[in-house]
């Protein structure tokens, strides 16, 4: 039954139901919440390959960074459209506030300086100057109707005397979940300051690790010891820690006009206006919020909560950019613990300095680094795991076996192959990062993006296949 299905399960089924009709306008929105970082790799592999329209509302960057020919932005009650991909579009539009606010300010100084001309007197009313009065008036017209940006969030966490120097230990920890095997004899230690991101498939048990952790739950096999200082805010995926009945104020304040964090007292008003809810909607119920003001809320509730030990279940779902980028800029500069789950693969490249990753069957990994580093880090593992697999398909002879002529001929191809794949891979780059490139037609972009997903893969194997032949040692005289 459907809706006993996970979120990113139910996500995968909406997905299917709606590319089974093989549209030629596919409209995505937000469409890789809730999904793994697998799922949303093969979501972005099907839209670089897909040959109709796709319009595509996400906060995902590198997916937008991968897949876009074309922004449309909505901001001050205009549509905008910047036929250029992402990277370029942040370049433009920084460019553009520049020479606005360069444009306003000329305007804000001519307007001043007719002001001061008309508060002159009488001279300033004489029938030869009415025009120039008129033309003043439309200026301040103009100027009142101006459409500002829209204002940001501005998040700030309410931090806890530092923990001990130990957070967390795990010794040899089994758990199950209905005869599923989660973690099987896992042993971690988490030290204050530590930034830890959470990866695995859906239903693999990334919430389950994190409430192991917490001792929410209690393994079967092993123990968890906790350090001492400890102050733990959870922010839940399921966003259960508020109530829809509640109003913003109760949800956030419990009724208290007064919130104090940090040496200061916040009015719980100001306070909410910093996550953009206005004071009418303060004391509206928290069920008439979109799903991103839900999250926004969330995160303004547990912010004002002391903290030294932060652990978040997928924070990015429904954020909006800017928001997405000034929490992770706030995560960046927490001096407490982070334990971390997300899908947004930006965000963890940017936020953590390690990761676990739930490989299934009970296997939980740690790896130095965010998601790029965790991707060259298993590709090399993959490698040296590969290697006694092979080793037992023959019976050799003591001794380390030497190349055979033709290996040692492929070796020696291999580094002319990828010193060519590599200088065509410089030229398709060069071509896919100047903007003038996204004025020519769609197929012969996608065709360009597609030969340079090929090339990237075939360097990629190109260097497993040249450590594996290196690893063999020389050839056979």
């Amino acid at each position: 039954p459907f809706p006993e299905l996970s979120g990113g399960m139910k996500r995968r089924a909406l997905l299917a139901r709606v590319l089974v009709a093989n549209p030629d306008l596919l409209l995505l929105d937000e469409p890789t919440n809730h999904l793994d970082i697998q799922s949303i790799q093969w979501l972005e592999e099907l839209l670089l390959r897909y040959q109709g329209t796709v319009v595509l509302v996400t906060h995902d960057r590198m997916l937008v960074r991968r897949v876009a020919t074309r922004i449309l932005e909505i901001e001050r009650g205009s549509l905008r459209s910047w036929g250029c991909d992402y990277a370029a579009y942040l370049q433009r539009k920084e460019e553009a506030i520049h020479a606005q606010e360069m444009q306003w300010n000329a305007f804000d100084k001519k307007l001043a300086q007719e002001e001061k001309w008309v508060r002159q007197g009488i001279k300033a009313r004489r029938t030869r100057n009415e025009g120039r009065v008129r033309a003043l008036e439309r200026m301040r017209e103009q100027r009142v109707s101006r459409r500002v940006a829209v204002g940001k969030a501005r998040l700030e966490l309410h931090q806890a005397e530092r923990s001990g120097e130990m957070v967390i230990e795990a010794h040899n920890v089994d758990f199950s979940f209905d005869q599923s095997r989660i973690i099987t004899d896992f042993t971690t230690r988490i030290v204050r300051e530590d930034r830890i991101g959470v990866l695995g498939r859906n239903g693999s048990g990334k919430t389950t690790l994190l409430r192991v952790l917490l001792a929410a739950l209690e393994p079967q096999r092993g123990r968890v010891v906790h350090g001492t200082r400890l102050q733990v805010v959870y922010f839940d995926q399921m966003r259960s820690s508020i109530s829809g009945e509640q109003t913003l104020v109760e949800a956030v304040a419990d009724e208290r006009e007064v919130l104090i964090f940090n040496g200061r007292a916040h009015n719980v008003y100001a306070y909410l206006e910093r996550f953009l809810f206005s004071r009418e909607l303060a004391n509206m119920p928290v069920s008439s919020l979109s799903g991103g003001e839900r999250n926004r809320l969330v995160l303004a509730r547990l912010l004002a909560a002391p903290s030294n030990v932060l652990v978040m279940d997928e924070p990015t779902n429904d954020l909006d950019v800017e928001t997405l980028e000034l929490l992770e800029q706030l995560l960046i500069d927490y001096e407490g613990t982070l334990l971390l789950v997300s899908h947004d693969r930006e965000f963890l490249n940017n936020v953590v300095t390690s990761t676990m990753v739930l490989e299934g069957n009970g296997t939980v990994v740690e790896y130095a680094g965010g998601y790029d580093d965790w991707l060259v880090q298993r590709n090399q593992r993959e490698v040296r795991t590969a290697k006694p697999k092979k080793a037992k398909a023959r019976v050799r002879p003591a001794g380390p076996r030497k190349r055979t002529f033709k290996e040692q001929r492929e070796l020696e191809g291999l580094e002319a192959a990828i010193e060519a794949l590599e200088s065509e891979q410089a030229d398709l780059q060069s071509m896919l990062s100047d903007p003038a490139f996204y004025q020519s037609d769609g197929a012969r972009i996608a065709g360009v993006r597609r030969r340079d997903d090929e090339v990237k893969q075939g360097i990629e194997e190109a260097y497993k296949r040249w450590a594996e032949l290196e690893s063999i040692g020389e050839k056979i005289p």
